[in-house]
């Protein structure tokens, strides 16, 4: 059996223990360009698999992420970020990493062919019809990996498969394929490197296209960002000012009236009478800010 593209050898890699540092650095840098360059090629698998996710957040279900390995750690790095950044709610959000916790202090290889974990896991957290589950592996057949996708599919819910090798079992049921072929690694099967370049490149992509779906970014902006430090305060500010035309301390004071809400704080600065009105526009506009600011323009 041929060996997966992620598992191949770079030929331009010959004698790299004995390169110059900088040239062996040169080298480690084209490789990461290039399997950034392979996320190109997935654009309407990516578009697909927001609409997919969008779809079941907005509807009250969930979005899971499996994976193990530097894949696992690639998709809870992309599902942690959902909840500050664009106002998601945890519990909307599930995070399978092969291994749980005890993984996080060490990487050890063996749960990703816990195929029984994986199907455990599906089940422990009561995926079912309704959500959205997104399987991520570099080879496309990582055993915990297919048993999640397996075991969601089974209860009802959409999956998602993230691969870097085309034909990957991963595909073969999936709703959705994204397939990022990334070329030979230079360290040969070191799948966090090319790989996982490609995969954080296209589930920041996935991630941000839910946020926008959702009506949670508006010229650029995440207005629906958790202000819960010095810093997202500030920036709620300014996206406040920015949208509104209003002054930094009058946006200050719309996002203290709006208790930190920015889509609140956007809709008193854009006509809404008082927070009930604001609120009223923003459940008829199904919580998209530009349509909400529409309602509020009309009243």
């Amino acid at each position: 059996m041929p060996a997966a593209k992620t598992e191949e050898r770079d030929d331009k890699a010959k004698d790299l223990d004995l390169m110059h540092p900088v040239l062996a650095l040169r080298l480690l840098a084209d490789g990461q360009q290039a399997a950034a360059k392979a996320v190109e090629e997935a654009f309407e698998p990516i578009a697909a698999a927001a609409a997919l996710a969008a779809d079941a957040l907005s509807a009250g279900g969930r979005l899971a992420y499996a994976g193990a390995g530097s894949s696992g750690l690639m998709a809870m790095a992309d599902a942690l970020e959902l909840p500050g950044t664009y106002g998601i709610a945890k519990d909307q959000i599930v995070i399978l990493l092969a291994g749980g916790t005890a993984s996080l202090g060490d990487l050890a290889g063996g749960y990703e062919d816990d195929t029984e974990l994986a199907r455990r896991d599906v089940r422990a957290t009561g995926i079912s019809a309704g959500d959205c589950l997104i399987s991520i592996s570099a080879s496309g057949s990582t055993p915990y990996a297919l048993a999640a996708a397996d075991e969601a599919r089974k209860c009802g819910a959409k999956v998602v498969a993230v691969a870097n090798n085309s034909g990957a079992p991963l595909f073969e049921t999936a709703d959705v394929s994204i397939l990022l072929q990334t070329p030979p690694e230079v360290v040969s099967g070191s799948t966090r490197m090319g790989a996982g370049t490609a995969q954080k490149i296209a589930l920041n992509m996935f991630s941000t296209l839910v946020g926008i779906r959702l009506g949670h970014v508006l010229d650029g902006h995440m207005v629906n960002l958790r202000a819960d430090n010095i810093k997202l305060r500030g920036r709620a500010i300014r996206i406040v000012s920015d949208i509104t035309g209003v002054s930094a301390d009058e946006a200050g004071r719309l996002v203290d009236a709006a208790s930190g809400s920015v889509k609140l704080a956007i809709l008193l600065g854009s006509g809404a009478k008082n927070m009930e009105q604001a609120e009223a526009a923003l459940a008829t506009a199904d919580q998209n800010l530009r349509k909400a600011i529409a309602v509020v323009s009309q009243t």
